[in-house]
């Protein structure tokens, strides 16, 4: 099969756009996405076997999710039939699927191709169902957002879902030397603009053909350079969208970030989430969490950190702000680390769920009545600081739940004496509960 540079001189009419001069002609041409149209590869596999399933294409802008459901329907010729989610409603599904059937009566098969198909609703994927099942259709849907969240499992169930992978530098440099090939032409660039464009499209081949094209008006004997890059070209905006899966990926990779000390890391996802535009009071509930859930009383300034820099973004706003963020970033990556508080709450939550309504002991009750007083509200109780150490050891759990140690620290950070002081106080305790008899 043609290589993409085999195959450009095929769509050389020029009065036609550049990605579309482009597209290639057979899957051998698609770039970045080997893992899966290679010979061995799943879909190279089915090809092979002249048995094509349906399937969704997930992956980001650009990546050829498009390209690659009309080359299988070329290459296994079935009649391909493109549907928006965004333009296409129940009626045009019906029509589609009547004309599928008739098509397959005829001996031919029909590749139904559904761009955005997770802006269905539910009720208008329950309606591809019984289509896909029978094998009156071939379902190939592309989508930018996690199937697994987007798409209604039965559905999911009767397709594979295939990810494609966002376009590196090599398959961005393999269309860039194809386009040069197809205009017979080199690139009006320096070899770090050139760096730079690719940088630009980030990752997305089509962006990327659009970048070229307006490149191709400048005059040939042009040398662009980094700097003058930017000004001569549209910058395309990062990937990131504030409601569905990045936003989720992305405070992920922060928190786990943190968690694992790691601060350019920390800071570079900080830094990806402020470009691409997230709400930064957002990012400081996490942090304030972060501080709570993973550090905790390893270093108890985490917490005031925290509630500090959302302050100073309230109070000096963007971009200004933003550097308490980073700050805050800063002190939570290379602060001591221990999840002991978030544990033992968990424990406790589970021991509360678990025994009900058990009163407290009589003892640490108040008796603000003579009943409450008769009933030994308040009896025996020992005030803690009358005793030596400023201690008791009296029970504080309810009758009828043995003593729980829900809380283990840690011996990191301040967090280290805290468990000497609990150490202490086991021992105090154990000394208090000897029994009279014990100690005659």
């Amino acid at each position: 099969m043609a290589t993409l540079f085999e195959a450009v001189g095929a769509n050389a009419d020029i009065t036609r756009p550049l990605a579309d001069r482009m597209r290639p002609t057979g899957l051998a041409q698609v770039v970045g996405q080997d893992h899966l149209i290679g010979r061995s590869s799943p879909i190279g596999r089915m090809i092979e076997a002249g048995k094509l399933t349906s399937m969704i294409l997930w992956g980001p802008p650009g990546s050829g999710k498009t390209t690659i459901a009309r080359l299988l329907a070329d290459q296994t010729e079935m009649e391909f039939c493109p549907l928006s989610a965004v333009f296409s409603g129940v009626g045009d599904l019906r029509k589609l699927f009547t004309d599928a059937r008739i098509r397959r009566a005829d001996g031919r098969g029909t590749l139904l191709f559904v761009d955005e198909i997770h802006r269905f609703n539910r009720a208008q994927q329950d309606a591809f169902l019984p289509y896909v099942e029978d094998g009156t259709v071939i379902l190939v849907g592309a989508t930018t957002e996690n199937p697994s969240f987007e798409l209604i499992p039965a559905l999911l169930s009767r397709c594979h879902v295939f990810v494609l992978h966002r376009l590196d530098n090599l398959a961005l440099e393999k269309i860039l030397e194809a386009c040069e090939l197809l205009t017979e032409r080199g690139l009006p660039l320096t070899d770090e603009a050139r760096i730079s464009l690719k940088a630009m499209a980030d990752g997305d081949g089509r962006f990327l053909l659009n970048l070229v094209e307006a490149l191709l008006e400048f005059p040939e004997n042009t040398k662009i350079d980094d700097v003058d890059l930017a000004s001569a070209l549209q910058k395309r905006a990062p990937l990131y969208d504030k409601g569905q899966d990045n936003h989720y990926n992305l405070i992920s990779a922060l928190h786990k970030s943190l968690r694992g000390s790691d601060v350019d890391a920390a800071l570079y996802w900080l830094a990806r989430m402020l470009v691409g535009g997230e709400e930064p009071l957002y990012i400081v509930r996490r942090l304030v969490r972060f501080a709570s859930e993973d550090i905790g009383l390893a270093d108890p300034q985490a917490l005031l950190q925290a509630l500090a820099a959302k302050e100073a973004y309230e109070f000096i706003g963007s971009p200004e702000g933003e550097l308490a963020l980073a700050q805050c970033v800063i002190f939570l990556a290379t602060a001591p680390k221990s999840n002991a508080s978030y544990r033992a709450f968990n424990s406790a939550i589970a021991a509360a769920r678990k025994t009900g309504s058990l009163m407290p002991p009589k003892h640490i009750l108040n008796a603000p009545t003579r009943l409450m007083k008769d009933l030994g509200y308040g009896g025996r109780y020992s005030y803690d600081h009358n005793e030596n150490d400023a201690f008791s050891g009296q029970n504080y759990f309810p009758e009828g739940l043995d003593r729980a140690i829900f809380y283990a620290p840690s011996t990191r950070g301040y967090e280290g004496e805290v468990k000497k002081r609990l150490q202490h106080w086991a021992r105090l305790r154990a000394q208090k509960d000897r029994r009279p008899e014990e100690t005659d």
